[in-house]
């Protein structure tokens, strides 16, 4: 019995140790300085059941960062009210972008001087908040949920997301009843979603522009004097919610990338570009290429090509532990563009290469009512998912006639 309980405990620690999904890494599961996912210690695997992803604190939140859809005047006054409740009626540090601040109609409005001058102000790129922040709460639509996945690069704290937007797909709440579903998630005990992000590397001058060495073997592997590691510099690192689009650019020739996965080349990539996405991102601009939308809790990466010169080309999914790396083609006519998120687009030549896989840290976005029902919720009210005119049932003398004339023939 012993030895049986030591070799569960060294399964168990082995397990930790190795840290990943049957399918992928094992996501963090502390977000911010006071967040993390409700523990089940009768779990072994690494594959949570989505019903016990359960938010709980450590200690209480004392910070909180409030995004804001900015240039859109509507959203002031939800703005403002926010702010006081939260200052005011909870006594909490509320941080906010200093340009949200500097807004021309808040710095002119005298009844809310005594808490614009309590806020904490920060610039992006200029100030470091990751190790702050034990709440996020965005305001406005799709986009402000993205943007503050960018601010945190590594570890995320819980986003909470008040639909104030146009599309408003990851954001499942509800302004009107905004008291009253902040003291919730305060409570403890909210239903969160664990949205896998996307690790990417821009590495220039990996590979050296020589037509021997872009030539692979012939079970299609890279030999591994491709890679000159010493020589490749990497000049960008991202961790990114949607997708990765990489794209003609401004040329009029076809995008022609090679397609690697694991240092294996899968398939070159003739057409617009190729967007790599995550489950998150299925339901953006991977869903009109013609995508699948696959739940955010399914541990995958998405393929999908854009407007591909192939009748053959479908878009793929793959598990969310491999790494993916895409290069410009030996006879690629023209360079290709990338861009993340839709942000920090920047040209990609021969030569430099991007590498994507799965990152460890998730965005832990909090679910209004569960992490099943406000998805198919948002497909449906977002992007009328199967909305069609409703079949007539038939009538009771239809059927009788029908019968009836059956029975005729059968006679």
């Amino acid at each position: 019995m012993t030895d049986g309980r030591n070799a569960a405990k060294r399964l168990i620690t082995s397990t930790a140790e190795r840290g990943h999904f049957l399918h992928g890494p094992y996501p963090a599961t502390h977000f911010g300085p006071k967040a993390c996912v409700l523990p089940n210690p009768t779990s072994v695997m690494h594959i949570q059941d989505p019903a016990s992803q359960r938010l709980t604190w450590s200690k209480p939140p004392l910070n909180v960062l409030i995004i804001r859809k900015i240039r859109d005047e509507t959203l002031l006054e939800p703005f403002k009210e926010l702010c006081r409740f939260l200052v005011e009626e909870k006594h909490l540090m509320v941080y906010v972008e200093k340009k949200v601040v500097d807004d021309g109609s808040l710095m002119t409005d005298d009844s809310f001087s005594a808490i614009r001058n309590q806020l904490c102000t920060f610039r992006e790129g200029y100030d470091d908040i990751s190790d702050r922040i034990d709440l996020i709460i965005c305001l406005g639509g799709d986009g402000t949920l993205l943007y503050a996945s960018s601010l945190f690069q590594g570890s995320v704290p819980p986003v909470m997301a008040f639909h104030l937007g146009s599309l408003g797909f990851l954001t499942p709440f509800k302004f009107e009843s905004f008291k009253t579903e902040v003291d919730k998630v305060f409570e403890g005990n909210a239903a969160i979603i664990l949205r896998s992000r996307l690790r990417v590397k821009v590495v220039k001058g990996m590979f050296q522009r020589n037509e021997q060495l872009f030539s692979t073997q012939g079970n299609g592997i890279a030999p591994h004097n491709h890679i000159n590691n010493e020589a490749g510099k990497i000049t960008l690192q991202l961790q990114v919610l949607n997708e990765v689009v990489v794209d003609r650019g401004p040329s009029s020739y076809l995008s022609n990338v090679d397609l690697y996965l694991d240092g294996r080349l899968i398939t070159s990539v003739l057409g617009d570009g190729v967007i790599v996405s995550t489950p998150t991102g299925s339901t953006a601009y991977a869903a009109a290429a013609g995508a699948s939308m696959i739940h955010p809790n399914v541990p995958a990466i998405m393929v999908t090509p854009i407007c591909p010169h192939s009748l053959s080309f479908r878009p793929i999914v793959v598990p969310a532990g491999v790494e993916l790396m895409i290069t410009l083609s030996p006879d690629a006519r023209n360079t290709a563009w990338v861009s993340f998120d839709g942000r920090k687009r920047q040209e990609i030549q021969h030569g430099d290469s991007i590498k994507i896989t799965t990152s460890c840290f998730p965005v832990p976005s909090i679910c209004c009512h569960d992490l099943v029902y406000d998805w198919f919720d948002s497909l449906a009210q977002c992007l009328h998912w199967n909305i069609r005119k409703k079949q007539t049932r038939l009538t009771d003398n239809f059927i009788i006639n029908q019968h009836a004339l059956y029975n005729y023939y059968i006679i």
